[in-house]
Parts: structure tokens; C-alpha cells; sequence
């Protein structure tokens, strides 16, 4: 074995042990943000995507070894295979069930051939996180999860999901492995990459303290409070019981026991609602099988009756097409109020694909259910006898670990989410139900719902909007856990609003590099800058007060723009909702950005050098100034109305006039070929030529100009949009027209046109952000490659724009149909 590929397995398994740790949670949970450093310094020395390849295989297996060692026994057990078969089993589909890796690894080495460790890193994190979304695990874990014991930087999980957590912990690590990777160059340059993953923890940590400063915040209204009992009768191995005792004895005293306990919670708490766990009642409820579960559905609704508390329980479902894991609502005097059927069946114990089943998976998997999934989140009531209402979604052992079902229910009204869950195969492994727990109260940090969780023999938990577990049952604990939940509307989180967008925009932006890429790899011309003399530059010659006008109304169009996305973002929503928007965006936007394109082209013209003098050519005027004369070119430091220079006369004056141009060394190539010194003088001066002359050197005058940008191009989606309300408000394409006439029907045109041309200038403003602050980081540490680097974010922010927007509305509506 090479002394490399003996590096790397080292850091292979100190990666894996730390991950290990990292997983029992307490106070290890700092590990995070270093334990896959080992791994990533020995794919940083892979030479080939083979070597990237098998590295990234050989950390899930050791990942699964020492993360979820406990799994492996625990299907063992549940299974009768034996706990060494099934911890075989575990490992050889490592890859499979911890895909993420590989995926990280393939794309980090290919990314990172072509493009530094900032994109490297973007772009492989990004995969992670998109293969996540794309192929969900089969326990729902990521990384992001190990941050739970951190109260402070958990809460960001309502921006972006435990996906966005496992996003920045990506990143602090290669920021982490980058410094290590440059110690030898000087303590300066590890300082760079230690600052950004400093900040991007810092950031968290900031977020979380705010977000916790308002969540703990008394309540000031009085809303309606239930008492809420959950009963934990850690009755275990149903399935050893019936074989010993008859299916009815069975039971019979899960019955039994339940009401014993419920009757004490009613007594001794006050209960106003009583939860039993997942398949508490082992048969169907309302579609009895014999005379006997006929009988034992009356027992069941007859103790609700003379309890006089609502009940919600485990037990089967059943129609035409199968049977359904599920729970039941039952209200005193009313019967069943509603029921729920479990979403997330877990595979190929309690439910198994219809492509994949048959006698020969049946022969082979003898304990393979045969439950349905169930077609999503439902929200129902728990009502209380004195008319007390809590809207709540249930979500039942597996669908508590996937994201989508708490935000559908959060969508749908819910104020608390209740959880059942049958842990009893997590009995003689309380990591797995320690980890359970800690999944399933990042459903309450996503959404800042409240969550009631009741176990067969724990954990069951009260769990705020903090996700914070106030209190919980111990393992194999015959017990009655209390809570109070209340009927309050939290408002929105991002998650809510856009679900769990981190893995879709990880796969959108790996769709854009790779759209990039393709484009160039079909032959298009590298960018390069002209470092020619052109005869002839366009420019804008600008007095003093009018360079100043111009800038102030470029100014005041941004103030707009960042005013009406601060009224959207904090007050109406990401939406135009009303004529007063549409105005204040045309007088605050786009009048000054009409008046300051105005003052440009009075006074636009053509500069070249002839006859020993700079002549500029407007259109009522031509100013030749002196070569001899202009001793040197100050760039703008505030680039208003655009870049552009003052020149500096040979008197050490300047001109009375500033020359806006896109690219200044141009400008100097042309002094210079004329004979004039032009100089550049200023501070900073070299450094913001060269950002101007490559942002110039990357713009593509048909994408990037305005009027395509802002005005054709929104047309487009808006136009979808329009047809689309036509259709839902008026009964057709044109029913606007036949009903209100042209004027009414061009209006509401109007509107959705305007509305989408602000929606779009405002992605493209953050885009643009974005770009210049990648672009700007980029040219600071590679200043070799920032011409290529900014036209791929460039490129990037095309993708973004005009593919992915369209992308976006077309998957909006698919998920509407």
C-alpha cells in the first residue's frame, strides 16, 4: 500500500470515529464541524475520480460502522436473521444508504479540477445535500441532525431545514481542512479560510440567539389550552405474546393496561385528550374481521363515551386497495371524527414496492408487511368537552424523520404536531430512540409548532417550539406524560413558505455548473480580455452636477428596490398584492432608473485620440482635450451612475468633466497609444480598473441588458401566470374580456407583467450580490483566475435567472396539479 492511499484510509477511519461521537450527541457536538477534516485531507491528495470514487465508498461503510452500528442489530433482532447477517448486510449497502458521500466525493474531484476550493467546496456541498433530497435515507438522518444538543445554532433549521445545518457544516469543514491544507504558506493563509468558517458559525450562533430571544417571549393572547395525556405502556414483542397467549389475550391487556392508565391520567391530571401510541389496537378499527373485534370497537368507543375525553390511537385501516397503518380520532357521543394513514410505511418491514414484490421476495423476507402508504398530511381537531379546539397533524414513527409532512400540516392550519411512534425494536438499543427523538423535534424547529410524541416503551416527549424536549418517559417506563398545548398560529418560517428548498437549490445549482460546463465544453471561446487599441470607445462625458444626478437617482432606485423587498419580506409576502406596490416600485424604482438612463445618453458620445488631443464626440458638441495635458486616470471608487474615470490634468487639477466608461484600461490603452502618460492614480485605483475591465469583459449585451432582463424576458411567466388566473377566477383564457371588456383585460396583463418584472429584479439583485461578492473573494485570492472564475458565476447567474425561474414556476405548477 502507497504511503498515500495509507493517509487516506488513516483519515478515513479518525473521520469515522470522530462521526461516532459525534452521533451520541451531549457535548460532542462541536465534532461536527471537524469530523470529516480527516477525510477531506486525503481526497484533497486523490489524483483520479477513481481514487475519489472508492474513498467516498469506503467512508459510508466506516460511517455506517460507527454511526449506525445499533441499526444493523436492531433489524437483526427484529428480523430473527441474527444481529451479524443483518450488520453484513448494513455495511455491504453502506454506499447505497449513505449515497451522499460518494456523491460528495465524485463531484468535489471534479469540480475541483477545473475551479478553486471556493466553487469545489459550493459545488460538493451541494451535491450532498441534493442527493438527500433526491434519494431521502432511510432513517431521514443528515449531518445537520448532530447539531440538536446546540439549542443556540438548531434554530436555523426553520431557514433551512437540518439540511441547511448539514450545508454549513459542510462548508466549516473544508474551510477547516483548507487551513490545515495551508499552514506550510504562513499563519496568513490559514487565517483566511479559519475567518470564513468562523463567521458562518458565528452567523448561526446569531441567528439562533435572536431567533430564541422572541420564541421564549410570553404569549399575550388567551388562547384555547388542552391538557394533553400521553400513555406509555411499554407493553413490547406482540408478536412473541400472541404466539403464547392467543392474539385476543393479546389484546386484551394491551386494552386493559391502557385504560388503567388513562383513567389515571383523566383522574390524577385533568386530561382533557388521551394519545396511545402507534398500533396500540393490532387490527382494524371500524372494519372489524370477526365478532370479537367487532365487539372490542364497541369496548373501545364505549370507554371514549364514559371517559368523556377525545382519543387518539394506533391501530389498521382498511379499503379496497389494502390495509394502512393509521390513527384513529374518536370524540365522546360522536365516534370517529377523522383518521390518518401513515405516509412513510418503513420499507420492506411494513411495506414493500409493488415493482418488487412477489413469492420469491415473500420467501425470502417472511416478515414483509403488506400495508399501503397513505396519500399525506391530514390536519384534524382535538376537541375538548367544553368545546376547546387545538388543530393538530399526526405523524406516525417514519414520517416524523421526513420534512414535508409537518410543513404540509403547518400549511394546512396545524397549531401542534402530535407523534406515535412503536419504538419497541429500539428496546435493547436506546441510541436509536435517542436519535428518533432528535430527529423528530426538528419537525418542531422547521415549522415552530409544538409537538406531543407518545411512544410504546419510549421516548415519549413534550417538545416547544424551540425543539427543545421539556420532558420525556424513560426507556421501558409504564407511564402518563402531561402536556399543554395550545391553539396559536405561529407565523410562517421560511420552511413553512418554501418547504425543504435546500436540497432543490443544491441540485439547481449543480444543473447550472454543469450547464456552464457543457456550454463550454461544446466549443465556445474562452474569455479572455482585448488588450488591443480600439480606435473608437463609447463613453458618457459627464459634468460634475449631472454625474451626481445621475448617480443620486441610480441611488435612490436601489433605496427603492431594497424598500419594497423589506415591505415583502417582513410584511405582504413575496407576492404583489396590490396597486400601491405597482406604484410605489414605478416612482421609487423605475422612474429614477428612466431619468438616469436619460442624463446618460444626453450626453453619451465616442472618444478617440487624433491629432495629438483626446476628442470626445457628443451629439451637439466635440471637446478635444490636449494628450500632453492629461497626466493621469483616477478610477471612480463609488462607480455612479457606472465606472469611470477623472482625468487628472498635468496642472494637478482634473478635468471639470468625469468620462463613465465600462472598462478604464481601455481608455489608458487608447491615451497611451496617443501618447499621453495616463497613468492610473488613486487608491485603490489598479484594483478597481481590473474589476471594471472584467466585469466588461464578461457581459453579454443581450442577456445582461435591461430591457431583456426586466421587460421581455418577464413577459414570458407572466404571461403562464395570467392564462392560469384567467382560467381559476374567470372560467377561461378570455373570460376577463367577455366579462369586464379590453381596458380591464389588458390591466390585469399589466399587472402580472409588472409583478413579475419586480419579482425578477429583485432575484436578479440578490444574484447580483451574490456574484460580486464571490467574484470579489475570488479575484483576492486567485488573482490569475478572476476573469475565468467571474464568468463562470456570470454564467451561473444566467442559469439561475433565465432556466432556473422557468424551472421553478413549472415545478410550482405540477405541485398546484
Amino acid at each position: 500500500m502507497s504511503l498515500r492511499r495509507g493517509l487516506s484510509l488513516v483519515g478515513i477511519l479518525v473521520s469515522a470515529l470522530l462521526f461516532g461521537l459525534y452521533a451520541r450527541g451531549g457535548m460532542a457536538w462541536p465534532l461536527g464541524f471537524v469530523a470529516l477534516v480527516p477525510w477531506l485531507l486525503g481526497l484533497d491528495r486523490g489524483v483520479s475520480w477513481r481514487a475519489a470514487l472508492w474513498s467516498g465508498v469506503l467512508m459510508s461503510v466506516a460511517f455506517a460502522a460507527a454511526v449506525f452500528h445499533w441499526f444493523g442489530a436492531a433489524i437483526g433482532a427484529y428480523t430473527g436473521v441474527g444481529v451479524i447477517p443483518a450488520t453484513v448486510a448494513l455495511l455491504v449497502l453502506a454506499p447505497l444508504l449513505q449515497l451522499p458521500f460518494v456523491a460528495f466525493a465524485l463531484v468535489r474531484h471534479a469540480v475541483g479540477v477545473r475551479h478553486g476550493p471556493v466553487l469545489r467546496a459550493l459545488a460538493a456541498a451541494s451535491a450532498w445535500v441534493a442527493c438527500e433530497w433526491a434519494v431521502p435515507k432511510l432513517l431521514g438522518d443528515t449531518l445537520g441532525h448532530g447539531l440538536y444538543p446546540s439549542s443556540v445554532l438548531r434554530q436555523a433549521a426553520d431557514l433551512g431545514g437540518a439540511a441547511g445545518l448539514t450545508f454549513l457544516l459542510l462548508l466549516v469543514n473544508e474551510a477547516v481542512a483548507a487551513a490545515l491544507g495551508r499552514r506550510e504558506r504562513g499563519w496568513r493563509a490559514a487565517a483566511q479560510p479559519m475567518a470564513l468558517a468562523v463567521a458562518v458559525v458565528a452567523g448561526a450562533a446569531a441567528y439562533g440567539f435572536m431567533r430564541l430571544s422572541g420564541l421564549q417571549a410570553p404569549p399575550s393572547d388567551d388562547a384555547a389550552t388542552l391538557r394533553v395525556a400521553m400513555v406509555q405502556a411499554s407493553i413490547t414483542d406482540y408478536e412473541r405474546r400472541r404466539r403464547e397467549q392467543g392474539a385476543y389475550a393479546v389484546v386484551r391487556h394491551v386494552l386493559d393496561t391502557h385504560y388503567a392508565l388513562s383513567w389515571s391520567a383523566i383522574r390524577d391530571h385533568g386530561a382533557d385528550v388521551l394519545l396511545w401510541s402507534e398500533t396500540v389496537y393490532p387490527t382494524t378499527f371500524g372494519s372489524p374481521r370477526s365478532e370479537d373485534g367487532a365487539a372490542l370497537d364497541a369496548e373501545i368507543q364505549g370507554f371514549v363515551d364514559a371517559a368523556g375525553v377525545p382519543l387518539v390511537f394506533g391501530t389498521y385501516d382498511r379499503d379496497a386497495d389494502g390495509e394502512y397503518n393509521a390513527a384513529t380520532f374518536l370524540e365522546p357521543g360522536r365516534g370517529r371524527l377523522g383518521i390518518y394513514r401513515k405516509t412513510h410505511p418503513f420499507p420492506l418491514t411494513e411495506f414493500v414496492p409493488a415493482w418488487l414484490d412477489g413469492p420469491w421476495l415473500r420467501r425470502a423476507l417472511p416478515w414483509a408487511g403488506t400495508w399501503r402508504a397513505g396519500d399525506g398530511a391530514r390536519v384534524l381537531p382535538l376537541r375538548s368537552a367544553d368545546g376547546r379546539e387545538v388543530n393538530v397533524v399526526p405523524l406516525i414513527c417514519l414520517d416524523d424523520v421526513r420534512t414535508g409532512l409537518a410543513i404540509d400540516g403547518a400549511r394546512l392550519g396545524a397549531q401542534a404536531i402530535v407523534g406515535m411512534s412503536n419504538d419497541s425494536w429500539f428496546t435493547g438499543y436506546p441510541l436509536g430512540a435517542r436519535l428518533h427523538l432528535s430527529v423528530a423535534a426538528f419537525r418542531s424547529i422547521e415549522t415552530r409548532l409544538p409537538q406531543v410524541r407518545v411512544t410504546t416503551n419510549g421516548l415519549s416527549a413534550i417538545i416547544d417550539d424551540t425543539g427543545q424536549v421539556l420532558a420525556s418517559t424513560g426507556m421501558g417506563d409504564q407511564a402518563v406524560l402531561t402536556a399543554f398545548v395550545s391553539a396559536r398560529d405561529p407565523a410562517p418560517t421560511l420552511m413553512v413558505r418554501w418547504g425543504d428548498w435546500v436540497g432543490r437549490a443544491g441540485a439547481g445549482f449543480l444543473l447550472a455548473l454543469a450547464i456552464v460546463a457543457g456550454w463550454r465544453a461544446l466549443g465556445r471561446r474562452a474569455v479572455t480580455v482585448d488588450a488591443r487599441t480600439e480606435a473608437m470607445l463609447p463613453v458618457t462625458v459627464l459634468p460634475r452636477a449631472w454625474r451626481a444626478a445621475a448617480g443620486a437617482l441610480r441611488v435612490v432606485a436601489g433605496a427603492g428596490l431594497a424598500w419594497l423587498a423589506a415591505e415583502m419580506l417582513l410584511r405582504v409576502g413575496w407576492q404583489v398584492q396590490s396597486l400601491s406596490q405597482l406604484r410605489g416600485f414605478g416612482l421609487a424604482v423605475v422612474a429614477p432608473l428612466a431619468l438616469a438612463w436619460v442624463i446618460r445618453r444626453a450626453f453619451a458620445g465616442q472618444a478617440r485620440a487624433e491629432g495629438g488631443a483626446l476628442v470626445l464626440d457628443q451629439r451637439r458638441q466635440r471637446i478635444e482635450v490636449p494628450l500632453a495635458s492629461i497626466a493621469a486616470l483616477q478610477p471612480w471608487r463609488v462607480p455612479l451612475p457606472g465606472s469611470g474615470v477623472d482625468l487628472q490634468l498635468a496642472s494637478g487639477r482634473p478635468w471639470s468633466r468625469g468620462v463613465a466608461i465600462d472598462d478604464p484600461l481601455a481608455l489608458q490603452r487608447l491615451l497611451r497609444a496617443g501618447g499621453a502618460r495616463a497613468e492610473l492614480q488613486g487608491p485603490f485605483a489598479a484594483g478597481l480598473a481590473r474589476v471594471a475591465q472584467l466585469r466588461a469583459a464578461t457581459r453579454r449585451p443581450w442577456l445582461d441588458h435591461p430591457l431583456v432582463k426586466f421587460i421581455a424576458f418577464p413577459l414570458l411567466p407572466a404571461l403562464v401566470a395570467f392564462r392560469l388566473h384567467q382560467v381559476i377566477a374567470f372560467g377561461g383564457p378570455f373570460g376577463e374580456y367577455y366579462s369586464y371588456g379590453l381596458g380591464a383585460y389588458l390591466t390585469g396583463l399589466l399587472i402580472w407583467w409588472a409583478s413579475w418584472s419586480i419579482g425578477l429584479m429583485l432575484f436578479a439583485a440578490a444574484l447580483r450580490i451574490g456574484i460580486e461578492a464571490a467574484a470579489g473573494l475570488a479575484a483576492w485570492r486567485s488573482p490569475s483566475r478572476a476573469l475565468a472564475l467571474r464568468d463562470g458565476l456570470e454564467w451561473l447567474g444566467r442559469a439561475a435567472y433565465y432556466v432556473g425561474v422557468p424551472a421553478w414556476l413549472v415545478l410550482r405548477l405540477v405541485a398546484a396539479g
